[in-house]
């Protein structure tokens, strides 16, 4: 019986190819942006979930409450160690420091090998590797960061650096004045993790990166100074956070906290680092929801579009059906028949979108940025989705066709009497086409309004120029850094065509900043508000196209101070 089923479908779709070509086109093409944006979704949704104690890992964060709200997933360098000895329920705490765009010098026999590396170096504790699983392939990690001047890289880092994974005992140079020994090799890191550095140093050796990060300050918060807790089993991120409100008393002054809650620590949890826009995270959850019925809208509007076809072509169908009654078919069989047609289509445009879907990846991987894959046998999810996909294409599509075709009465057709408005489906068929019109319109609207919005991000005024203005990244901390600096201000500034040369930290618009309290008028006691301060010189606004509301631009001499 099945294989009739399928003998009859081939002969009737190999009779109507225009039916046929058309139900396929559209059906693929819908199926092909269903999986590129399924892959999508699931590549976001898997980010930080393979973590064994994912469930009780937890980031501290910090809201910052003055004139508005302010978010930061950084926290005050002290942090870390305080909470670890004040509060007994968290198993594990560990403070993680990252800073970007670090220079890696590799010494050999022959030359000096130097990389910048845009992700930078991390700067950690020991039992941020027994909190996150980021595992090593040699070494220890128990005693891998227990000294100063220790490291950890990874797998591809090692094989960067030194043409091997075999580096354990190597040493390199960050930023041309503090030497690393490689005491572990960390497996490659995986694509879904927002952990991006691949370089850990001890924490031990702070002072040497940034003496500012070894005082016990609680008054200043640089974003990148990171504190993860892993919580004992059973304990609640509510009860740590109602922990927080007589610790922060403990340890900022009265004036400061029992008037104003200027500072509230919160417990984020891993699976939200990804999707939380307040703290960084790569993309909010709300446009995956948004992706989500995009998807099912071009489905439906592919459904729609082969219902419409297959009861406009009812009539000629209407003497096959008439005929397989009067010679004994039963409706079910009947139905089952319309079905397999149906089924037909939808593996040929299965097959075809799975092929589109294919050669779009790349593209959408470099718009992206991303690293998606559509390999059955490295995802066990596709495999699923694919198969719900197909089911419920071929009986949103094939339900209705197949039950108006086998219910018409065998004399009714035979005696010529079948009409279109008698088959029932002229007035569905107008809803059908107003509602595929009306998903169309809102896709196409939709698709307008963000590449305009994608257009006025590109071109509206950010206040500062950012055109033909290169950031170089120059290590200089000590007295003699700044006369090489200046003499290399000085060499730059005769070249033709460079027009002003600054000395800074950061471009305007970069999301470094660092918070930190203030106080002015020789008053004792700081200000309860809080100022984010870039390092800049008198050039910076003339090079950036800075415009002054009030006041004057920096001196020289104030930057000498």
């Amino acid at each position: 019986m099945l294989k009739n089923y399928f003998k009859i479908a081939w002969r009737n779709l190999n009779r109507n190819r225009g039916y046929t070509f058309i139900n396929v086109a559209g059906l693929s093409l819908s199926i092909a942006c269903g999986l590129l944006i399924f892959t999508l979704i699931n590549y976001h949704l898997s980010f930080d979930a393979f973590h064994k104690n994912k469930d009780r890992i937890y980031r501290v964060v910090t809201e910052l409450h003055n004139e508005n709200i302010d978010y930061t997933p950084g926290v005050p360098p002290p942090f870390a160690k305080t909470f670890r000895s004040d509060f007994p329920d968290a198993e594990k705490v560990a403070r993680v420091i990252s800073f970007g765009n670090s220079l890696i010098s590799i010494t050999s026999e022959k030359e000096i090998k130097k990389f910048e590396e845009e992700n930078g170096i991390a700067c950690a504790e020991s039992e941020f590797f027994e909190i996150l699983d980021f595992p090593l392939v040699q070494g220890d990690i128990k005693t891998a960061l227990s000294e100063p001047n220790t490291a950890l890289i990874t797998q591809k880092m090692a094989k960067k650096y030194f043409g091997t994974d075999e580096a354990m005992g190597r040493t390199f140079l960050v930023n041309n004045k503090t030497t690393f020994k490689i005491t572990g090799i960390l497996k490659n890191l995986p694509f879904n993790t927002d952990r991006r550095q691949e370089i850990y140093v001890s924490n031990l050796s702070m002072k040497d990166l940034s003496p500012p990060m070894m005082r016990d300050r609680w008054g200043g918060i640089y974003s990148e100074t990171h504190c993860f807790v892993l919580l004992k089993p059973g304990i609640k991120a509510t009860t740590v956070e109602s922990f927080f409100v007589p610790w922060l008393e403990k340890y900022y002054p009265a004036n400061k906290i029992t008037k104003r809650q200027d500072y509230l620590f919160k417990m984020q949890p891993l699976s939200d680092l990804h999707f939380n826009p307040n703290y960084n995270g790569i993309i909010d959850k709300k446009y995956l929801w948004a992706l989500v019925f995009i998807g099912i809208f071009l489905i439906i509007t592919a459904c729609v579009n082969f219902i419409n076809l297959a009861t406009a072509q009812a009539l000629s169908r209407a003497k096959e059906v008439g005929i397989r009654k009067v010679l004994g078919s039963l409706r079910f069989q009947l139905f089952w028949q319309f079905i397999t047609e149906t089924s037909l289509i939808t593996l040929l445009a299965v097959c075809l979108g799975f092929g589109l879907a294919e050669l779009g990846l790349p593209y959408l991987n470099q718009l992206l940025k991303t690293e998606l894959n559509l390999n059955f046998f490295n995802n066990f999810t596709l495999p699923i989705f694919v198969t719900l996909l197909f089911i419920v294409v071929v009986f949103l599509s094939g339900a209705y066709p197949g039950l108006v075709l086998s219910g018409f009465q065998p004399v009714t057709v035979l005696k010529g009497k079948l009409s279109q408005a008698s088959i029932g489906g002229f007035s569905l068929r107008k809803l059908l086409v107003v509602t595929q019109f009306a998903i169309s319109q809102m896709l196409i609207i939709g698709t307008i309004v963000i590449a305009s919005q994608m257009k006025f991000i590109k071109k509206t005024d950010l206040g500062f120029s950012k055109e033909a203005i290169i950031m170089l990244p120059i290590p200089a901390n000590d007295s003699i850094g700044k006369i090489k600096m200046e003499a290399l201000r000085n060499k730059l500034s005769t070249i033709a065509g460079v027009e002003n040369v600054s000395l800074c930290m950061e471009a305007p618009a970069s999301e470094a900043n660092n918070s930190t309290n203030v106080n002015y008028d020789n008053n004792p006691k700081d200000e309860l508000w809080e100022v984010n301060n870039k390092n800049a010189d008198n050039q910076y606004l003339a090079t950036f196209g800075l415009k002054l509301v009030s006041g004057r631009n920096l001196y020289p001499s104030d930057t000498v101070r």
